[in-house]
């Protein structure tokens, strides 16, 4: 399983040059996506596509992913990665989950990429 963040899961939705690589490692290894990351690609996408296409697409995803709400502990382990700073609260529940999971994040986001240290990061900015 991997973890991937609204940034993976965006670049499937519009056809970037990293889908297929997402697309590919989801299917062969399976996904799981933070339901806060999940509203995070949902409202960008909305702004893209508008209501209907975007719902419809996000509800696609999400039945074939793992969703992940945020429990305290999960709260408490965001919170930790925010207040190192460089990271949107958003993105502090995607490694926040990777960790829990013991995953890697599937990313394109500068700033998860950085935190290649404390979690396992797959750069998907040179697919």
């Amino acid at each position: 399983m991997v973890v991937l963040d609204s940034w993976a899961l965006l670049a499937v939705l519009k056809r970037e040059a990293a889908a297929e690589r997402v697309r590919s490692t989801w299917v062969a290894e399976g996904a799981a996506m933070s339901s806060i990351n999940l509203g995070e690609a949902l409202y960008t996408e909305r702004r893209r596509v508008g209501t209907s296409r975007s719902v419809k697409a996000i509800d696609v995803a999400r039945a074939q992913m793992t969703v992940v709400d945020p429990d305290w502990d999960l709260v408490a382990a965001a919170a930790a990665f925010k207040a190192q700073g460089g990271l949107s609260y958003a993105d502090a529940f995607c490694v926040a989950t990777a960790q829990r999971l013991d995953v890697s994040v599937l990313t394109g986001d500068p700033e998860i990429v950085a935190l290649s240290g404390e979690v396992d990061v797959v750069d998907l900015r040179s697919a």
